[in-house]
């Protein structure tokens, strides 16, 4: 990793009727400048300190790009900054496109960081009934949003896989009215899969995620599979059955399939998620080949979150976000070094901070967003109907605390359920603008606050925003990111990074999901 540090910058006089709004920061031997609209301008401390004092003006090499990204306030065009702050801000216009459905609590594994509140296979209780699946995809119809992903998740979702079928032909049929750009989306441990329902996915155009957290022995080591026959599809061996290898068997089966339907199989293909515990630190190299030799193009490194099992078992699984961060900048040079050697395959977290830095659009990661998408760019259904600003919400109401709960299906609104007191918390508490530290830091048009996870981990939704885990994180990432640019001397990892901005769409224009979480 390059080194940081700190970098002495003085001025004897402050220009400031010369000077754009900005905030700065410094990124190695440089010091960076961004603005509301999200452009961003590497200077050395010598030109800072012209800039400040005023003189840095026309003919200086660095001048004709600051009053073009607006720093200059001789040559600022105030509506051309609004329309850019605008188009990056699209999303507070639409209501939640992200419609969580969870179709089942009932699960086959019983993984040591499992965020959701599984049940055992014989639980059908917690099975999403016909009458909640419509009640759930009418819900999400109404949503302001021209654009709705629905995303099966659980438990395993496909134990319940008459309740995805249902939901995609209702939606099917529902949107011949709302004519909506529809997706489905199903995150699944693959471990129930069928070639019945596979096949199903395939010629039903679902979007099919799965769980891959590394090489066979760290993976079946996260996620246990219990050695009962009711936890294995028909057909399954249960003595030779291995996680690990299921995940391998249905990943080449879709994406050889996909090929055979004729499909693009650089655009069709199996996308794969991980999750870090303490044991994937050391097998950053090993994890990455793997993806690569599956033929997987991107990797999306995730910590763990302070939900479910992960509370019980941070001992074991457990780390700070230091040794998380220097693990991902691992990642993220090894990953570098392959796409040198021609290798393409990208690391997905970079991708979408890459992208609100490098392009004119935000991604709409709900996640990653400013305000915060829970409740705004998402909702979640549960299994009995009732709903949740977001699916790590429900997950919290699995652990004893409904805080996050804003109605219930055929009992709230769609108006009330966007109007909830608690998803004007939410917003309060993430919108950047007016966060105090937030709203001065240099990484604030890139960013996004978690309120959720600073409620879990300090009762609070603000939290102390610079001593979190989210707050470290996302600074981190786009601290690592800044400082490979300023030391790309040849455009050569620039020329990387903004490949990684480039999303080609399927050949039926599905819009990838802005959220997915394997449970």
């Amino acid at each position: 990793m390059i080194e940081t540090r700190t970098l002495q910058v003085t001025t004897p006089k402050l220009a400031a009727e010369k000077l754009g709004f900005f905030r700065y920061g410094f990124i190695a031997d440089k010091v960076l400048l961004t603005n509301d609209a999200a452009e961003w301008h590497l200077l050395t401390p010598a030109d800072f300190e012209l800039f400040l004092s005023g003189g840095l003006e026309a003919g200086h090499p660095e001048f004709d790009a600051l009053n073009a990204k607006g720093f200059v306030r001789s040559g600022m065009n105030l509506m051309d900054l609004a329309q850019k702050v605008r188009r990056k801000r699209y999303y507070v216009d639409y209501g939640p496109h992200l419609h969580v459905m969870i179709t089942t609590l009932r699960c086959n594994q019983g993984c040591k960081y499992c965020h959701a509140s599984r049940t055992d296979m014989d639980a059908v209780g917690t099975d999403m009934s016909p009458e909640i699946v419509k009640k759930g995809v009418e819900q999400a119809f109404q949503s302001t949003s021209p654009y709705i992903c629905f995303e099966y998740t659980g438990g395993e979702p496909t134990v319940n896989m008459d309740a995805i079928k249902l939901s995609v032909e209702y939606s099917r049929e529902l949107n011949k009215k709302y004519g909506k750009v529809v997706d489905h989306s199903v995150v699944t441990n693959m471990s129930w899969m069928t070639v019945e329902n596979a096949e199903w996915l395939i010629a039903n155009g679902v979007l099919v995620c799965t769980s891959l957290d590394g090489p066979e022995e760290l993976h079946n080591w996260n996620r246990t599979w219990v050695k009962s026959e009711q936890n294995f599809p028909t057909g399954v061996n249960v003595q030779e059955a291995s996680a690990y290898q299921q995940v391998l068997h249905w990943i080449s089966y879709f994406n050889r399939r996909y090929i055979e339907t004729g499909k693009d199989g650089g655009l069709w293909h199996v996308d794969a998620l991980m999750t870090t515990t303490r044991k994937t630190l050391s097998q950053y190299k090993e994890l990455v080949d793997l993806y690569v030799s599956l033929g997987i193009r991107n990797i999306k490194i995730r910590p763990l979150n302070p939900y479910g099992f992960a509370t019980k078992t941070w001992r074991v699984i457990g780390y700070s976000m230091e040794e998380y961060l220097d693990f991902y900048g691992k990642v993220l040079d090894y990953v570098l070094e392959l796409n040198a050697k021609g290798v393409q395959i990208q690391e997905g977290t970079a991708a979408i901070f890459l992208k609100k830095m490098l392009t004119p659009d935000d991604p709409n990661y709900v996640d990653i967003r400013n305000p915060l998408g829970a409740g705004t760019g998402q909702v979640a259904y549960n299994f009995d109907g009732r709903i949740f600003t977001s699916d790590e919400g429900r997950m919290l109401a699995g652990m004893g605390n409904d805080f996050l709960q804003i109605g219930e299906l055929g009992k709230t609104s769609y108006r009330d359920m966007i109007g909830h007191p608690t998803v004007k918390a939410l917003v309060m508490s993430s919108l950047l603008d007016g966060l105090p530290a937030c709203h001065t830091c240099w990484n604030m048009p890139y960013c996004g606050v978690r309120p959720d996870n600073n409620y879990m981990e300090c009762g609070d939704l603000f939290g102390q925003r610079p001593n979190t885990p989210k707050c470290k994180e996302h600074m981190g990432i786009s601290r690592m990111l800044f400082e490979r640019i300023a030391a790309d001397t040849d455009g050569k990892i620039m020329a990387v990074f903004r490949r990684w901005t480039i999303n080609r769409p399927r050949d039926e224009e599905p819009v990838a999901p802005s959220h997915a979480d394997a449970k």
